[in-house]
């Protein structure tokens, strides 16, 4: 029997390809975003469209519901919905900090939530959840898109301990720079917030940054992060976490040898040269 996966936020880059991919092998593929519109691509490959707003409780229920009801069970579940929006802190209304914690955090959480029941009769499952080298390492006006990120490693860390007894496993994905819309949003929403303040001038350095380097060819696609979440979803032991895609793997390790203040000058330099 085909396994049954749903992947949130899968309108487009990560989440899209992703759903291909798993379709192409086989899976039967749930690709669930609020922009359900932008996944007619998907739905003419034979995957299933379902609307969800992972900030709505109502949304999410409806969603994982309307799946078992349908399929009998969830296997596999990609927690890929998620945004990032920056900002010098002083500047980003906690209205704005509080959504970006529901969306990537929360949202993430009570889907979670919902899908153990069905994985625990069954006693099997892959929980997937996306997070990025933001989870490990920091950039200048990244605060609250860090802490959402920071956060779903530790709480992926604590799930998996809890969820081995029941044969379930935790698999945190750690994407670099990948080529999609996500950089460009960052950089429009940096510009927006702290472009013109006391922060304007460092603010606007690094949104160039951002954008140039989201609008060039040098991150990695979509699919190398795809190809991954496939080969955790079919291993028979995946590894607990997965570095991957443009500059992932060399900037969690200076992470882990190079002290803060040094870590930070290089930053510097970096995005607000």
């Amino acid at each position: 029997m085909s396994k049954v996966v749903l992947i949130t936020g899968a309108s487009s880059g990560i989440g899209m390809e992703t759903a291909i991919e798993l379709c192409d092998k086989g899976f039967v593929v749930y690709g669930a975003a609020r922009r359900v519109e932008r996944m007619k691509s998907l739905s003419d490959k034979g995957i299933h469209v379902l609307p969800l707003d992972v900030t709505d409780e109502v949304s999410m229920k409806q969603c994982v519901d309307s799946i078992v009801q349908t399929e009998g069970k969830i296997d596999i579940l990609i927690n890929n919905a998620g945004y990032g929006s920056y900002g010098a802190v002083e500047d980003v209304p906690l209205s704005e900090a509080r959504r970006q914690l529901d969306v990537n955090l929360f949202g993430l959480a009570r889907m979670v939530q919902l899908v153990l029941p069905s994985m625990r009769r069954q006693k099997s499952g892959c929980i997937v959840n996306i997070s990025s080298m933001a989870g490990k390492v920091h950039t200048p006006f990244g605060a609250w898109y860090h802490a959402t990120k920071f956060a779903v490693e530790g709480f992926s860390d604590a799930l998996r301990l809890e969820l081995e007894p029941f044969g379930i496993r935790v698999v945190i994905i750690e994407p670099g720079g990948i080529n999609t819309d996500w950089g460009i949003i960052a950089s429009d929403n940096l510009a927006k917030t702290s472009g013109a303040g006391v922060y304007g001038e460092d603010a606007m350095k690094m949104a160039r940054v951002f954008h140039h380097a989201y609008s060039g060819k040098k991150y990695s696609d979509p699919s190398v992060v795809a190809h991954t979440i496939c080969k955790a979803v079919t291993a028979h032991r995946p590894h607990t976490r997965y570095a991957v895609g443009f500059m992932a793997k060399p900037s969690i390790f200076f992470r882990k040898i190079l002290s803060d203040r040094l870590l930070d000058r290089i930053l510097r330099f970096y995005f607000m040269r």
